[in-house]
C-alpha cells in the first residue's frame, strides 16, 4: 500500500505561518495535531493491510518506528484485533542497511540468492510488486 502525505504537508506549509502569527495555535499544538493525524492514517492503513492479508501481527521498523506514540497506537489497534505488535530495538529501526540485510537473510533462508551482477535497485518499487518468496511459501501452507 502506497502512502503519500504530500497534500497534508503542503497544506501545513501553506497555512502554519499564518496560524502561528494569528495565535490560532502554538507550534506544539500544530506538531501534535500533525503527528496524531498522520499516525492515525498509518494505523488505519496498516489495519486494512492486515485484514487484506489475514494477518494479526505487525512488525514496525524504520526511523518512524522508533516513535513511542506510533508504537502505542499500533499496539492498541493490534490488541483490538487479537494480534501483536513487534517493535524492533531503536538501534535497528533507523538503519535501512539492517532491514535490507534481514530481507536478504529471509531470501537466503528460503533457498534463493541473487548474483551480484544481477542485482539492481530502484526507489520506485511498490511493495506489492517485489517478489518475496517467503510470502509465497506461507501462502502455500
Amino acid at each position: 500500500m502506497d502512502v503519500s502525505f504530500s497534500g497534508i504537508l503542503s497544506y501545513i506549509e501553506a497555512t502554519a505561518a499564518e496560524q502561528l502569527k494569528n495565535n490560532e495555535c502554538t507550534p506544539a499544538d500544530l506538531c501534535y495535531s500533525l503527528q496524531e493525524t498522520l499516525f492515525a492514517m498509518l494505523v488505519e492503513i496498516t489495519e486494512r493491510a492486515m485484514a487484506h492479508c489475514d494477518s494479526k501481527d505487525v512488525l514496525i521498523v524504520g526511523g518512524v518506528g522508533c516513535n513511542e506514540r506510533l508504537q502505542e497506537m499500533m499496539r492498541t489497534m493490534c490488541s483490538e484485533r487479537g494480534g501483536r505488535l513487534f517493535a524492533t530495538d531503536d538501534r535497528y529501526c533507523i538503519d535501512n542497511g539492517a532491514m535490507i540485510a534481514y530481507t536478504g537473510l529471509l531470501e537466503y533462508a528460503h533457498g534463493a540468492s541473487t548474483p551480484l551482477e544481477d542485482s539492481t535497485f530502484t526507489q520506485r518499487f511498490r511493495t506489492d510488486e517485489v517478489k518475496a518468496i517467503w510470502r509465497e511459501a506461507n501462502l502455500a501452507k
